[in-house]
């Protein structure tokens, strides 16, 4: 059981063990709290945020003979939240049936997201050779309910919005010790999905000037079904040049016949060196084939919504593409002395046709788009030390994320947005320039039946990008915050837990509401105190 702070409630019960050669656990929790969604505002508590949560997962494994193992794995989430309010927001200048203020902090907006998935795999090994059969499904549901008279004052439609997307595959995995130098692996993969979307809008006529005409609201239906699939085969090699060097070099090839019919073949290469004990170099290349989450593409009915207080400023709507990338990494990791290593990694990548994600409008549902070329790179020193009693960490990361030109679901843009975005490049809206990490972890008496461990961790990042003279042009405050936790043994199988999570109460803003794709603004969680307790049968 754990809890705390936000009215949190989380119970879960972990239960296996094993019946001849079937091995099976289970887990479920479920989770209740005031701060499902982060908060719009800077206060300690947001208005109307619970959320009422389940998790589940079933992992049952069959040994049928020493060379033969069948394994099921089942898991299921559901969720239902509200969605904050942030109040003192001022409407547009409509009339829906006589009403054209509204209190925007009373506004009753909800949603529900559901999954489930399934899948039932076949492993067998046959001498120097082994495979992997897999067969898996996944259904995945959202449903967004708007007010529907607070939504059409505030954004000029209030709608109703509903997905279903279903996706069943088979992925088969092998490899093939030919000898000592070298291993193949080959495998397949071949999904088929379907996706549904349904959406009841309602929206205020307007004329060519953009007047409002009536003062009652007009319903439109859009309803969208489409079916899609995604294909590749791969196959690699790794060849141990020396003892010391390895090569993994091979090729795969993708389809995705969806809204976009597109494929590549994308060859990959990387070493890694082992000059001397405790040192690991690495370098390497990969092209990327990424077709775009079919479960974000939502295609509209745009000129159902010409001549509303919902018709897009941009009618322009092409096909979001898959990305294609061109991927350079390069490493080495040092073990200093025995319990402490140090590392950095450096990574440079090209994109065609960048996938991006953003929220546009009220429902919690993310939209893909493109930009034509993207560009991201940075370094990531690491440093770790881990030696009896005492764990320390620290990570610190540099890196830059561009794109240029949105070239995709164009009318999710303003017209302004998308003229300077299509011959500069600007900064994606998750673009962050600095973030760094740290941690300690100690027990104190490990040899005792009642061992405590404390630990604290330290987040410091600058802040995500906002819109300023230019889309995005301008990063928001740097922040920092730290948790403290202690888990103390208080009999066998018995631990009591305490969490302190932003001990220093900072107020710190992940993002303000505006930039590229960003549909409101975020803050980060206040100080809140969580204890449990955990008991082992």
């Amino acid at each position: 059981m754990y809890g705390g702070s936000w009215n949190w409630l989380e119970p879960s019960v972990d239960y296996g063990g094993h019946s001849g050669p079937v091995d099976y656990f289970v887990t479920v929790d479920g989770l209740h709290n005031d701060r499902g969604i982060e908060n719009p505002t800077s206060s300690f508590g947001a208005i109307h945020d619970s959320t009422d949560q389940f998790h589940g997962l079933v992992d049952i494994n069959g040994i049928i003979d020493p060379d033969t193992r069948i394994s099921l794995i089942l898991g299921g989430f559901d969720g239902s939240f509200q969605i904050p309010n942030n109040p003192g927001q001022t409407p547009l200048p409509l009339n829906v049936n006589g009403a054209t203020t509204f209190n925007s902090a009373n506004l009753n907006e909800t949603q529900n997201e559901s999954t489930g998935f399934a899948v039932l795999s076949l492993q067998k090994h046959i001498d120097t050779i082994d495979l992997q059969v897999s067969l898996f499904n996944r259904t995945s549901t959202l449903n967004f309910k708007p007010d529907w008279v607070g939504d059409l004052l505030f954004n000029g439609v209030a709608q109703q919005a509903s997905r279903l997307d279903v996706a069943s595959g088979l992925q088969t995995d092998g490899s093939w010790k030919v000898d000592d130098q070298h291993t193949v692996r080959a495998g397949l993969m071949a999904e088929l999905e379907q996706g549904s979307s349904y959406t009841t809008s309602n929206v205020l006529p307007v004329n060519a000037a953009g007047v409002q005409t009536s003062t009652t609201p007009i319903s439109i239906t859009d309803n969208q079904n489409s079916t899609g699939g995604l294909y590749g085969v791969y196959v690699q090699d790794e060849w141990r040049l020396l003892p010391t060097l390895t090569l993994n070099y091979g090729a795969r090839f993708d389809m995705a016949e969806e809204f976009t019919h597109e494929s590549q073949i994308s060859p990959r290469a990387n070493v890694v060196w082992k000059p001397v004990s405790g040192t690991t170099l690495h370098v390497g290349y990969a092209r990327y084939f990424v077709p775009p989450p079919y479960e974000v593409l939502s295609p509209e009915s745009i000129t159902k919504f010409l001549g509303t207080t919902a018709a897009p400023e941009v009618t322009q709507d092409d096909t979001v593409r898959a990305e294609r990338s061109h991927y350079f990494d390069a490493g080495v990791s040092q073990v200093v002395v025995p319990g402490l290593t140090i590392g950095v990694d450096a990574y440079y990548k090209i994109s065609q046709n960048l996938i991006d994600e953003g929220q546009f409008g009220a429902p919690i549902i993310l939209t893909a788009f493109n930009y034509a070329h993207g560009l991201q790179v940075g370094i990531e020193p690491t440093v770790s030390y881990d030696r009896g009693s005492l764990s320390l960490y620290a990570n610190l990361a540099w890196s830059r994320a561009m794109g240029e030109d949105i070239n995709s679901a164009q009318y999710n843009f303003s017209a302004a947005d998308l003229a300077f975005i299509q011959n500069n490049f600007i900064h994606l809206d998750h673009d962050q320039t600095w973030s760094g990490s740290a941690g300690a972890a100690y027990v104190f008496h490990p040899d005792s039946p009642y061992p405590t461990r404390v630990s604290a961790d330290l987040l410091v990042q600058s802040g995500l990008r906002a819109d300023g003279v230019v889309p995005n042009g301008v990063a928001l405050p740097t922040y920092a915050t730290g948790n403290f936790s202690v888990v103390q043994t208080i009999a066998v199988g018995t631990d009591l837990r305490l969490d302190v999570l932003n001990v220093a109460d900072n107020v710190y803003e992940i993002r303000n509401g505006t930039g590229v794709g960003v549909g409101a603004p975020q803050y980060g969680i206040r100080r809140t105190i969580l204890a449990g307790v955990t008991h082992r049968f």
